[in-house]
């Protein structure tokens, strides 16, 4: 068992890089040409290829995340399928290679592919994603969202705070800051804006050339006063990530960073459908491999004819694509359609567990 093993793992590993070096080479050339339009707008110093050519490279980490399931269900159909067409399968039947023993083999390989994934979606993929949105803001720009940037909540013991966040700079920064300070009744305290902060070591914020208003009702009239101050320190359990998340795509963040805002979000009473989606899809994602893997069995089963490889590799590819899409879509109708998160996310690995077990029992079993 140890040789077949070995034999099987080499063949599908091989199979899965190439077919992964291939799907990133051309989402490669997409992203840089989606970047040409950008190269020279800032000036001869501004974004340039050399930049361009950086930041694509950054974003390879994200697709591999993205694309290592379908690699997986492409790769090993294809190593399978070849196996049945020239008849070593059967020759490694006949060593004692039974279903079950060859469940079980590619489930242990498809176990490694789940690690793999987790480890490149919740660390390499968004430190590299972060590191190319900084890239790309340094020469084209500062990273926000339309043109009133991120709002966030907060909850303290005696007041709440709507907090407006305009953009984040390359060094972290944060820009055009605007806090609304409320009291228990819902009455405005105060409003303090600010060009420009960045976060204390303590957690708080410091914001330069702070302008704060106060206002306080008398017994017969309403007072407001004004001040401004080169530094204003404001201290709150809003923390770099939690700004991090609002200004940036969720999927591309980590799982504990996105867990921590979702419980900010609870805390001070939004909504968090949407990164409640996100946090279970990342969960469930790497999972998906081991579907993949139980997916491909089936095609080892399978008498060919001459050139009926080809077609078995395309139905791969297009069972592959249809998981992808299915995937996004549940994300989609989940979130518009208030569905509980860890089913939307869960579903379509489960619709996939479904039907390869079925492929898996009447190809296999019954046969």
């Amino acid at each position: 068992m140890r040789t077949i093993r070995r034999l099987i793992y080499g063949e599908v590993l091989a199979a899965v890089a190439f077919v992964a070096v291939g799907f990133l080479a051309l989402f490669f050339f997409f992203d840089l040409v989606d970047e040409l339009p950008n190269i020279g707008r800032s000036g001869p110093d501004g974004y340039q290829i050399t930049h361009a050519l950086m930041y694509v490279a950054l974003l390879v980490p994200s697709h591999l995340y993205e694309l290592l399931p379908i690699a997986v269900l492409i790769g090993t159909i294809f190593v399978m399928a070849r196996f049945a067409q020239s008849s070593e399968y059967t020759i490694l039947r006949t060593s004692g290679l039974g279903p079950w023993k060859a469940m079980r083999t590619l489930l242990v390989l498809g176990a490694s592919f789940v690690v793999l994934t987790f480890a490149v979606g919740d660390y390499v993929a968004p430190a590299a994603d972060r590191t190319a949105q900084l890239l790309k803001s340094r020469y084209t720009g500062r990273i926000s969202i339309g043109q009133t940037g991120a709002w966030l909540k907060e909850k303290q013991p005696y007041s709440s705070f709507a907090t407006n966040v305009g953009s984040l700079n390359a060094d972290g920064d944060m820009h055009n800051i605007r806090i609304f300070e409320f009291d228990n009744q819902g009455r405005m305290v105060s409003t303090t804006q600010a060009p420009t902060a960045r976060f204390g070591n303590d957690g708080a914020w410091l914001l330069e050339n702070a302008e704060r208003s106060e206002f306080s009702t008398g017994a017969d009239r309403a007072i407001v006063q004004h001040s401004e101050m080169a530094t204003y320190r404001w201290p709150t359990e809003i923390t770099a990530e939690m700004v991090s998340v609002a200004l940036l795509k969720p999927d591309r963040m980590r799982t504990i960073d996105l867990f921590q805002y979702i419980n900010h979000l609870d805390a001070n009473g939004q909504t968090a459908q949407r990164y409640e989606i996100e946090f279970w899809r990342k969960v469930f994602y790497p999972l998906s491999c081991l579907v993949m893997v139980v997916l491909a069995l089936p095609f080892a089963y399978l008498h060919f004819r001459s050139g009926g490889l080809a077609a078995y590799v395309f139905s791969g590819v297009m069972i592959g694509i249809s998981f992808f899409l299915l995937n996004n879509v549940f994300g989609y109708i989940g979130n518009l359609q208030n569905w509980r998160p860890w089913l939307t996310a869960a579903a379509p690995g489960l619709i996939y567990s479904v039907f390869s077990l079925g492929a898996f029992g009447w190809l296999v079993l019954r046969r």
